[in-house]
């Protein structure tokens, strides 16, 4: 009987549905995972985060055919030995898009209507108006990275009136978005944006991918927001640009170094806004991975094409 090897729990109910409606398979499931994890030469496929398995769970995966990793990250993922053994790998791409794009909206506007400052206000009894609000009708959104989350992005920022410039690799039109440019336009629309929104992976191609002449570009007036991967720009090449007020605000939910150490200086700055990497949480989205995990087991045990979310092992993604 086929074994698949789960690196987390499930919900109770999201592990009833699947041992229900797949009772020819044998569903293991455990939080985590030894480098010579008994059960990894029975695995056949494998069901994960993305962020527990290196060399030695491979290699000690004789029988192992297809990776299903529940998040859209795979910087952490051992590709090399993946790639070498010919294993099949699809991640749950898409499934952010809703969460991520609320969050983006959510904290720009939280950042322009001062919902900070007035929360400070409120907690110390203080009635004071004297705040200018910004608005975001007729503003430009700049998303770098225009693929499925940002596309949900600008489909918010229409509704509130708002310009949407996208830039990706291949500057092909994506819906809700107003002009798309390739990405080795990058630094010629930089000046364009009043919120400069980056979803991009952690890559070869996008490490230290802004650099201080891309910050140069910016709009003083400008709000920079990263959802994507910390390693975009070097701390030191963001902070110089938040220092010398080359921008007016960072939104940050990813860094470098996660957790973000305690004595980190973005803690204490006016101009920067922290969350712990939870742009894509939300309580449905374990339900949604099921689905495409679900859809990718049908095609997977009716041997034929057609995976949803397949990944490129020389690409990444």
């Amino acid at each position: 009987m086929m074994l698949i090897q789960f690196t987390f729990t499930p919900p109770d109910h999201l592990q009833e549905q699947l041992q229900k409606k797949y009772p020819e398979v044998t569903f293991h499931f455990q939080k985590a995972l030894e480098a010579d994890e008994l059960i990894m030469p029975q695995c056949e496929i494998l069901v994960t985060y993305g962020e527990d398995l290196n060399d030695s769970h491979i290699v000690h995966a004789d029988n192992l055919r297809w990776i299903m990793v529940v998040s859209a990250g795979l910087e952490k993922m051992p590709l090399a030995a993946i790639k070498e053994r010919d294993i099949l790998v699809t991640n749950a791409r898409g499934i952010h898009k809703i969460p991520m794009a609320e969050y983006t909206i959510g904290r720009i506007l939280e950042v322009e209507k001062k919902m900070r400052e007035l929360r400070e206000q409120e907690k110390e009894h203080r009635w004071n108006r004297n705040y200018e609000f910004g608005e975001l009708y007729g503003k430009t959104m700049l998303i770098i990275g225009a693929g499925a989350i940002g596309t949900e992005i600008a489909r918010l920022a229409n509704a509130f009136g708002m310009h949407t410039i996208g830039v990706n690799k291949s500057g092909k039109v994506v819906d809700y978005i107003d002009k798309v440019y390739k990405m080795d336009h990058l630094l010629s629309v930089l000046g364009e944006g009043d919120y400069i929104v980056s979803i991009l992976p952690s890559t070869v191609e996008t490490r230290n991918l802004l650099t201080e002449d891309h910050f140069r570009r910016m709009k003083s007036s400008s709000i920079f927001i990263n959802i994507g991967r910390g390693d975009l720009v070097k701390e030191s090449v963001l902070l110089k640009a938040l220092n010398h007020s080359q921008i007016s605000h960072a939104i940050l939910d990813v860094f470098h170094e996660e957790p973000l150490p305690v004595d980190h200086p973005y803690w204490d700055m006016d101009n920067v806004t922290i969350s712990p990497h939870i742009s894509s949480i939300s309580k449905n989205y374990l339900p949604k991975a099921m689905e495409i995990f679900e859809s990718n087991l049908d095609t997977y045990l009716r041997r034929t094409d057609g995976f949803q979310n397949l990944i490129d092992l020389e690409r990444g993604y």
